[in-house]
C-alpha cells in the first residue's frame, strides 16, 4: 500500500486534496482527529497529563479542561516541550498502527493508498519515515487569507492562526512533492489525477464528484 503524507497551511487547499483522493478510494486519516480521539476519559493521555499539569485540568468526569490545559501548557516553552512529549509518542503509535492496520487489509474493497494530513509538520518530521511521499500544498498567504475570508473566516482569526504555522519555504522543505494551488481553479485535481496515475493509484472517478475548494 502506498502512503502519502499531505501537509499544508491553513486554506492552502490541503483538506480539499485529500477528501478528492479519498474519493478516489484512498483511506484518509487526519491527524488532528486522531490527536482529539487520545483526549478521551481515562486515556492514558490525560493520565499523563494530569500527572504532569495536576488533576485541575480535568473535570470531575475525568474529562479534559481545555482552557485549563492550554494555560499551562502554553505560559512556559518548557510546558510545550512536555505537552508534545507526553502526547505525540502516543499519536505516534496510534498513526503507525492505523497504518500498518490498513496494509494488512486482504478484503475486496482494501485500499491501495492511505492519505494523511498533517497541519503540523514541524511536530511530526519523526513520522515522515512512514510515508512513501510527503505532499506539499502551497498557495501565498494573501491567496490563502482571501479564501478563508470567503469562507466565514474573520481576517483577524486567519492571522492569528497562519502566525502559528510555518512559512511556505519550510512547508517546501519538508516535502518530497509540491503542488502550487495558487489558482482556484480545477487544477489541482488534475494534478493530483496525474500523480494517482504515475503512481499506478488512479481508480475509476465517481460519478457525480464535486469537491469544495479551499
Amino acid at each position: 500500500m502506498y502512503t502519502a503524507f499531505l501537509i499544508g497551511n491553513i486554506a492552502s487547499g490541503k483538506s480539499t486534496a485529500a477528501k478528492y483522493l479519498e474519493s478516489h478510494g484512498a483511506y484518509r486519516l487526519d491527524l488532528d482527529q486522531m490527536a482529539k480521539d487520545l483526549y478521551l476519559p481515562g486515556s492514558p493521555v490525560l493520565k499523563a497529563l494530569s500527572a504532569h499539569f495536576g488533576d485541575d485540568i480535568l473535570d470531575h468526569d475525568g474529562s479534559l479542561i481545555r482552557p485549563a490545559l492550554a494555560r499551562k501548557a502554553f505560559s512556559t516553552p518548557e510546558g510545550v516541550s512536555q505537552l508534545n512529549a507526553i502526547v505525540h509518542p502516543i499519536l505516534l503509535k496510534q498513526l503507525a498502527l492505523s497504518l500498518q492496520k490498513a496494509a494488512l487489509r486482504t478484503d475486496k474493497a482494501a485500499p491501495t493508498l492511505t492519505v494523511v494530513e498533517v497541519s503540523v509538520p514541524q511536530d511530526f518530521t519523526s513520522a515522515f519515515d512512514l510515508a512513501d511521499d510527503i505532499v506539499a500544498i502551497t498557495a501565498p498567504l494573501d491567496v490563502r487569507r482571501s479564501r478563508a475570508v470567503a469562507r466565514g473566516m474573520s481576517a483577524d482569526d486567519f492571522d492569528r492562526r497562519a502566525l502559528r504555522q510555518v512559512s511556505e519555504d519550510t512547508l517546501v522543505s519538508y516535502a518530497n512533492t509540491v503542488y502550487d494551488n495558487s489558482v482556484a481553479d480545477d487544477g489541482l485535481f488534475a494534478w493530483l489525477d496525474r500523480w494517482m496515475s504515475d503512481r499506478g493509484l488512479l481508480p475509476a472517478v465517481p460519478d457525480g464528484f464535486e469537491a469544495d475548494r479551499l
